[in-house]
C-alpha cells in the first residue's frame, strides 16, 4: 500500500482510506444515536456529545475549539451544538452550518473552521470563502470568524 507525503494511503480495496471509513463509520453511529433520542433531551446531549469531542482533543486543537465553540453559540444562539463525523458542528433545524475539523485528528497541519452550503455566505462578487485554516486564534481571527458566522446565520 502505498502513501502520500503526509502518510495516507493511496490504494485501499475500496477506495476509501482508513480515516475516511472511520470517519463514515462515526457518522454512522451518530445518525444512529439521533434517531434513538427522545426530542426533550436531544440538545442538551448533542452538547454534551460535541463537548466531550472536544474535550478529547489534543492540544492545542481543543483549545481552539472551546474559542470556537464559544463564539459560535454566543454569534448564533439559533445554531445547536452537534457531531458531524465525529467533529463539533453547528446546525439549523438539523442541517449543519459550520464546523470544525480537528488537524491533529485529520493528520494535517492545521484545523478547519467550514461553512456548508446552509451557510448564508454568498456574494455579490461571485466568490466567497467557505473553510479556513486554524492554528491558534488572535483577537483578529475570533472577530472574524465571529462576523462570518452573524453573516452565515443572517
Amino acid at each position: 500500500m502505498g502513501t502520500t507525503s503526509n502518510g495516507k494511503s493511496t490504494t485501499d480495496t475500496n477506495g476509501f482510506s482508513e480515516q475516511e471509513r472511520a470517519a463514515m463509520k462515526e457518522r454512522a453511529a451518530e445518525l444512529k444515536k439521533e434517531a434513538s433520542r427522545g426530542r426533550g433531551n436531544k440538545a442538551a446531549a448533542d452538547e454534551a456529545d460535541v463537548l466531550s469531542a472536544i474535550g478529547r482533543m489534543a492540544e492545542p486543537d481543543r483549545m481552539v475549539a472551546e474559542r470556537i465553540h464559544a463564539i459560535v453559540t454566543g454569534n448564533a444562539p439559533g445554531l445547536s451544538p452537534k457531531l458531524w463525523y465525529g467533529q463539533p458542528a453547528y446546525a439549523r433545524k438539523g442541517k449543519v452550518v459550520c464546523f470544525f475539523r480537528s488537524g491533529h485528528g485529520d493528520k494535517e497541519r492545521y484545523s478547519t473552521f467550514g461553512f456548508t452550503p446552509e451557510a448564508n455566505l454568498d456574494d455579490d462578487s461571485g466568490l466567497w470563502p467557505t473553510s479556513y485554516a486554524v492554528t491558534g486564534l488572535s483577537d483578529r481571527a475570533e472577530e472574524a470568524i465571529a462576523a462570518h458566522v452573524r453573516k452565515a446565520v443572517g
